[in-house]
């Protein structure tokens, strides 16, 4: 019986398929699956195999841009500081990350914003253009950049890297590769958001001093003081405009 049953489910499967390719002919035989293909071909235009490598170039980038936002630009320094001033002010999740990260990179696009136009003029444009080459749009491109990250690398920082990577007496910025460059950049980065958090730390951990110093001699030792200063550091940046300060000081420090 149990056979059986499967036997009358099949044929009733056949006898369904079967009306339906009756009733709709044409749309059984307009339905059709693409065929990617993947491979290479033999040309005799070197510039088709010269674009092909450039195109991968680009995609390469753009998978990497994340990173370049992070290590060759004023993201890093920003958002350092802004972590530092959540800490210090002892808020814990309040602005969100999301937030931070955002006001972040919107002020990395105000400061990166005249470098940005520098290459887009000297390289991308001649370059969509056709009036240079990749490679020559690729160097003009990296030179505005590489001027910034060099005004906010310190010379020490610089000196580190380059003995590491056996540049010894460097002539001149030319001559120091932008892998080296890089890491300098991002340790000198890092050392100045460290440099400016320390700084933001001071007024109010003498807040916190105060107040748990009148919380001891009041004889509330069980009263957490961080529940006491909390009203009082968000109140001392609200007053002097905090985010006006802090946000119109690190964008100078970038000119």
């Amino acid at each position: 019986m149990h056979r059986m049953g499967k036997m009358a489910w099949l044929l009733a499967f056949l006898a369904a398929a079967t009306a339906c390719a009756a009733v709709w002919p044409a749309t059984a035989h307009a339905v059709s699956i693409p065929n990617v293909t993947i491979g290479l071909q033999e040309t005799e235009d070197p510039g088709k195999v010269a674009t092909a490598l450039e195109i991968l170039l680009v995609l390469t980038i753009i998978s990497i841009a994340p990173s370049i936002l992070l290590m060759m630009t004023s993201f890093t320094r920003l958002i350092v500081i802004f972590g530092f001033l959540r800490q210090a002010i002892g808020t814990q999740q309040m602005p969100p990350n999301q937030i931070l990260i955002g006001l972040a990179l919107f002020l990395t696009f105000f400061i990166m914003r005249p470098v940005w136009m520098e290459a887009n003029s000297k390289a991308i444009q001649p370059y969509l253009n056709e009036e240079i080459g990749f490679k020559e749009a690729l160097d003009r491109a990296q030179k505005p950049l590489r001027a910034f990250m060099f005004r906010q690398t310190r010379e020490a920082d610089l000196a580190l890297f380059c003995n590491m990577a056996g540049i010894k007496d460097p002539k001149d910025q030319d001559s120091i590769s932008t892998m080296v460059l890089v890491p300098a950049y991002m340790i000198s980065e890092l050392k100045t958001a460290f440099e400016i958090g320390f700084i933001l730390y001071i007024p109010f951990l003498i807040i916190d001093m105060v107040v748990a110093s009148i919380l001891l001699s009041m004889g509330m030792m069980m009263l957490p003081p961080i529940l006491i200063s909390l009203p009082f550091k968000l109140l001392l940046f609200v007053l002097v405009d905090g985010w006006n300060l802090v946000v119109g000081s690190l964008v100078k420090s970038f000119f």
